[in-house]
């Protein structure tokens, strides 16, 4: 799946941010159907205060936020093509300080399980899809790092799932089922 590309040098339009969330759906709804062999489709964006998704998995509504993973400030540039917002610039740069590969990725995806966990959504449902983007980390490489990762006591998912590529073509892995 081609990652779109801009030159927008602060935040995404909303056209692109819509465009990653859609992609971002799409392959995890893909993956997920036939990893569980179940009906699963995208049904719209939505506006803030709701997640970025909503869906229908089996017939029942569920929401999905989308997020995505990257490694340093370099390769998320890298990754996007385009120059990035001062916040995330500064979050990559902290990961960049981090001497080893696999820490900057534990990094990285507990400061978004983090950051994550303090929103709230006007939603019954709502599952947090992180879309794994750095083309040197595998659903493999991610599953073993499962236990070192933080996920937040207080958050509002029902589910967090990490897609391990661009295209899921190595898998999703379920981080937390508060369902069992």
């Amino acid at each position: 799946m081609n990652i779109p590309p801009t030159n927008d040098i602060n935040e995404p339009p909303l056209d692109e941010k819509l465009l990653w969330e859609k992609q971002a759906t799409e392959v995890f709804i893909a993956w997920y159907s036939q990893a569980y062999s179940t009906s699963f489709t995208f049904v719209s964006h939505n506006l803030p205060a709701k997640p970025d998704v909503s869906c229908l998995l089996n017939g029942s509504e569920l929401d999905l936020e989308i997020a995505h993973l990257y490694g340093t400030e370099q390769e998320a540039m890298s990754i996007l093509g385009k120059s990035l917002n001062q916040h995330t610039r500064d979050e990559l740069i902290k990961l960049r300080l981090t001497s080893s590969t696999q820490d900057r990725l534990i990094a990285a995806l507990n400061r978004i399980l983090e950051n994550k966990s303090h929103k709230t959504y006007d939603s019954n449902r709502v599952w947090l899809v992180i879309r794994n983007v750095h083309p040197g980390w595998q659903a493999s490489q991610l599953a073993l790092m499962h236990e070192s990762l933080v996920i937040p006591e207080n958050h509002s998912f029902e589910q967090i799932w990490l897609v391990g590529d661009v295209d899921a073509a190595s898998g999703a892995i379920c981080l937390y089922n508060g369902l069992v």
